[in-house]
């Protein structure tokens, strides 16, 4: 079983672990359910859309690298709320990040808790932010909303992890290059995910 907290457990073999590379997943995860999205939130939603018409998951777990200028690299962080950084409407009336029409809050609250770790509010865009200053999200992704989003209206649960690679600053593209193949061996050990092991505690 996967244990999210002390009231909630899933089981392995019914999960699905969504990277964007396959670097981020390295070996570690070859034994388990595991979508390669590739990089930015069309090729999120796409696979994962496609993926989970075939089989639904009990649980999507969303693992990989990402920048913060908030929290230390190396950490792990879950992420229970999602912006949509790169959603700017306000020309037409509507508040930053929100996005039109679409009966969703500017910030989407769909991410379980997992005991041990730090909270994070994750900002989704299709760019690489190597300049944040903005405070309304402390870590920076190009993927997790839209998986969020798809999982909260197929009422799936929704474990987002991430591994800070960079800062989200000038060094960002250079720090995640050294940082990311860090990031598979960091949530094994976390998730305690081995050859050997049939069950996560």
């Amino acid at each position: 079983m996967i244990k999210i907290n002390n009231d909630q457990s899933f089981l392995v073999e019914n999960t699905l672990f969504s990277f964007a590379l396959a670097i981020e997943a390295a070996d570690v995860f070859n034994d388990y359910n595991t979508i390669i999205t590739g990089i930015g939130k069309v090729n999120a939603a796409y696979e994962l859309s496609k993926i989970i018409q075939n089989k639904k998951p009990s649980l999507i777990v969303n693992l990989g690298s990402a920048g913060s200028n908030f929290f230390k690299k190396g950490d792990i962080i879950c992420c229970t709320k999602f912006i949509q950084r790169d959603m700017d409407v306000r020309g037409l009336g509507y508040e930053l990040y929100e996005t039109p029409l679409s009966g969703l809050p500017t910030v989407l609250e769909y991410g379980l808790k997992m005991d041990g770790l730090q909270e994070g509010i994750c900002g989704t865009g299709d760019s690489f932010e190597m300049g944040h200053s903005k405070t309304a999200y402390n870590v920076v992704d190009m993927e997790a909303y839209a998986l969020a989003m798809i999982a909260m209206k197929e009422d799936i649960p929704f474990l987002c992890l991430k591994y800070i690679s960079d800062g989200a600053d000038d060094n960002a593209a250079e720090d995640w290059l050294v940082q990311v193949h860090k990031a598979a061996v960091a949530y094994g050990n976390l998730l305690k995910l081995n050859k050997n092991e049939d069950v996560v505690e």
